[in-house]
This record gives structure tokens, C-alpha cells and sequence, in this order.
């Protein structure tokens, strides 16, 4: 148990922000919601997964839409909340803790300003190891956790309550309302006993993003490689490193979809949806999912984000091991390359 404060943020977003694979929002915006509600209600206890109770309420708090929406609309504030209360109404019962329901970007702060708004403690984990586009692609989907009740609230103050019968069904009927409020709402769903968060999360993901946003910094501060440290740190492997020339990119069905040529000693191509979701150089497929595929400033080690994507943009890109859940036949089901339309079946990272 520790508590996290405005101090631990700056490492803590650009970590996340590396982690999320491109996606899971803009984690600067992320980082100012929990700033400020920190600083409003104080301190966040974080507890490792051990420490939560086996009869605790676990609820992940998250965004959901097209993260370059996010660019344009900012968050009031008060949706995540807002969610919460509307998921605690139809529950019958009080949260007793908030969790991250992916480590990336934007999603990753929120629930630290949902914990703080809301007085309660944050669990050290998250429920992908990484971010990825659609709801259902979480660990408590392959435990037989329903995605529902998912409450979602906007920035004008509505709020709706999902009650499906699967989570691909949680999924389609919450994008489409998703849609309808605007491409950017804040949800609370996948509620989790404490005695399933072992099976149901990755554990220790908030602290490993605040770990990698340190040694990022640090290098830097030393005038060391950063993008080196980041590797480092997560065990990853160097796929590309070049300069962007060119992005398709269109926000479509509540995600942006698109792709990025990058041009260095040979030609590299990266697939996405929300997140970066496969690698090609020179045509042969490097990287899938659901392995994380990280796309990182050369010079300043700095997440690049899908939406941020330009013209110009000297990056690096490295592949990292995803959680050994997500490639087992069902993890491949459910977040594999096949079910995002591509006609070619899951490809372990080359070797570093």
C-alpha cells in the first residue's frame, strides 16, 4: 500500500502512455484530470492485489470512444463519477475500490481521478496489460465476468445503464451509444470481486508505468538513450526506427482506424484501431497483437500516440511481450490478429 500524489504523475502518464500501444487517449489530458482532482481530495492510496479484501466491489472506470476525438472535446470532469454512481445505483451497493480497466494513456489516469473524486482506494492493475479497442478484450472476459451493468456518462450530464447478454453485445450496444453522446464517455463496468482479481487483472501495472516514465526521464536527464531505457524496462525488442511519411487516419464506428508508412533503411507499415495492432517491414509481418507495439519519439523517448501520428516524426518503434493469457486459444479469440480482419494468425516477437 502507498499513496500516489502529483508528484508521481508526470512518470506515471508518460509510462502509461507507452504502455497503451497508441491508444487509450491522449495520457496529458489524463494526467490534468487527476492532477486536479488530487489536488481538490488529496492523496490516492494505491493497494497491491494481495491487500484487497476476497468480498471487496472492484469497478474499473475507463473511457470510451475515438481517442482523436479527445483532441478536440475535453472531458468536463465529472463523468467518471457520474458513471460510478449510476453503476453503484442499479448494483445496490457501494464501490469499495476503483481500478484501471487498461493500462494505457488517458484510461490509466482516469480512474485515478474517479478514486480521488470518490474517496476510495486504487488497485495496482489493470485488466489487459496493455489497451485495447473494443470492451470485451479484457482478462475477466476469459473468466466469464460480465462486461454488465456498464454505466457510461458524457460531458452534458447523461448518463445510461447497458444490460446485454454477452460482452461482445456490451460492446456493440455501448459503442453505439458512445456514438450518440458524443465518441467520448466514461464507463464503469466489469465489476470484480476481490477474489478475482488474480485471474482477472495483470497485477502491478500502475507501478510499472510509473517505473518506465522514470527511467525515460532519468535517461534523458543523463543524456542517455531513453527509448533504450523504456526497453529495458519492459523486456521489449527495437522492430523499426525511422521517420513518419505518411498517415491514413479516419474516425469511423467510434474508433480511428487507419495506418502509418515510415520510411529509415527499409520500409515499415503499422495497422490501427484506436491502438497499433500490427507491424509489417517490407511487406512481412513483424509484430501482432496482442503483443504491444509501441511507437516512441527517437530522440525523447516520449509515447506517440496514434492520433498525434504526423508527417516528419522521427520515431522507434518496439514490440513487448503481452501477457501469456493472451495467447492462449481463447486470448486469441478474443484479441488476435484474425479478429480484427487480418488473414494472418499471431506471430511471437522476434527475438531481441
Amino acid at each position: 500500500m502507498r499513496e500516489i500524489g502529483i508528484d508521481q504523475l508526470d512518470d506515471m502518464a508518460r509510462g502509461a502512455g507507452i504502455l497503451g500501444t497508441g491508444g487509450g487517449g491522449d495520457p496529458y489530458v489524463g494526467k490534468l484530470l487527476a492532477r486536479e482532482a488530487i489536488r481538490r481530495h488529496g492523496p490516492v492510496t494505491l493497494y497491491d492485489i494481495a491487500e484487497v479484501p476476497a468480498d471487496a466491489t472492484v469497478v474499473p472506470i475507463s473511457g470510451m470512444g475515438a481517442p482523436t476525438v479527445l483532441l478536440e472535446k475535453l472531458p468536463a470532469g465529472t463523468e467518471e463519477l457520474a458513471a460510478l454512481r449510476a453503476l453503484e445505483a442499479v448494483l445496490g451497493r457501494k464501490a469499495t475500490h476503483i481500478v484501471p480497466i487498461e493500462i494505457g494513456g488517458v484510461n490509466s489516469m482516469i480512474p485515478i481521478a474517479a478514486a480521488a473524486q470518490a474517496g476510495l482506494p486504487l488497485v495496482d492493475g489493470d485488466a489487459m496489460g496493455r489497451a485495447f479497442p473494443e470492451a470485451q478484450m479484457v482478462l475477466p472476459t476469459l473468466i466469464g465476468v460480465s462486461n454488465t451493468p456498464m454505466a457510461m456518462a458524457d460531458d452534458k450530464g447523461n448518463t445510461l445503464v447497458v444490460d446485454a447478454i454477452s460482452n461482445h453485445w456490451a460492446e456493440r450496444l455501448g459503442r453505439a451509444a458512445c456514438v450518440q453522446m458524443g465518441c467520448q464517455v466514461s464507463c464503469a463496468d466489469t465489476v470484480l470481486r476481490g477474489d478475482q482479481l488474480a485471474d482477472g487483472l495483470v497485477p502491478a501495472t500502475l507501478t510499472l508505468a510509473e517505473d518506465l516514465g522514470r527511467a525515460v526521464r532519468q535517461a534523458r536527464a543523463a543524456h542517455a538513450d531513453p527509448v533504450a531505457a523504456a526497453t529495458s524496462v519492459l523486456g521489449g525488442v527495437t522492430l523499426f526506427t525511422g521517420k513518419v511519411v505518411d498517415v491514413e487516419r479516419r474516425t469511423t464506428g467510434g474508433f480511428a482506424r487507419g495506418k502509418a508508412l515510415l520510411a529509415g533503411a527499409d520500409g515499415f507499415e503499422l495497422s490501427f484501431q484506436n491502438e497499433h495492432l500490427l507491424a509489417r517491414r517490407d511487406g512481412e509481418i513483424v509484430a501482432t497483437t496482442p503483443d504491444l507495439i509501441c511507437v516512441l519519439d527517437t530522440d525523447t523517448g516520449e509515447p506517440v500516440t496514434t492520433e498525434s501520428m504526423r508527417y516528419g516524426l522521427r520515431v522507434t518503434v518496439i514490440g513487448v511481450p503481452c501477457d501469456p493469457r493472451w495467447t492462449t486459444p481463447a486470448g486469441l479469440d478474443l484479441a488476435g490478429p484474425r479478429y480484427f480482419g487480418y488473414d494472418c494468425d499471431y506471430r511471437p516477437l522476434p527475438a531481441a
